[in-house]
């Protein structure tokens, strides 16, 4: 998969946001590249799941690393702007949003596990995600991320 163009510097802005939110709150790196550009491409690139999403009142995702447009079988551009709350199927849901109000008061989690569903209607398990809060260069919260690398297709 290629990495998406960025035609204005949202990839490393945002690579740096997550990186730097989750180096904050976890007291841990995600990534040690140093380049700006090297850091978005490689967190893109990274064997492991990325992904964020807004906070509105139905947050959309805003970012995708390969990992997680190949888990959820979508590309960048309909990965990006889809409500994540589509991202669990409707039971899963509940549980999904009593995450996010828990990492919304902690700042994030370490411990997460939950099933998930593909746009093509694949599940899978995810196990032990971190999900932590954006917080930009001013101490604003502006969304949530994940990351996990631990995940099994159910049948």
């Amino acid at each position: 998969m290629d990495f998406p163009a960025p035609q204005n510097r949202f990839l490393v802005d945002h690579a740096r946001l997550l990186l730097s939110s989750y180096e904050t709150l976890t007291g841990r790196q995600l990534i040690s590249a140093c380049d700006e550009e090297d850091m978005a491409r490689e967190l893109f690139y990274a064997p492991f799941f990325v992904a964020s999403h807004s906070l509105d009142s139905d947050p959309v995702l805003t970012y995708g690393n390969e990992t997680a447009l190949q888990l959820f079988e979508l590309p960048w551009e309909k990965f990006t702007g889809t409500p994540s709350r589509f991202t669990a199927e409707a039971p899963e849901r509940e549980e999904r949003e009593r995450l996010l109000d828990t990492v919304a008061r902690q700042g994030y989690i370490d411990d997460y596990s939950g099933i998930r569903i593909s746009s093509r209607g694949r599940r899978f398990e995810i196990r032990n995600a971190t999900v932590w809060n954006l917080i930009d260069d001013v101490g604003v919260k502006i969304g949530q991320a994940a990351t996990f690398s631990e995940w099994g297709f159910l049948k």
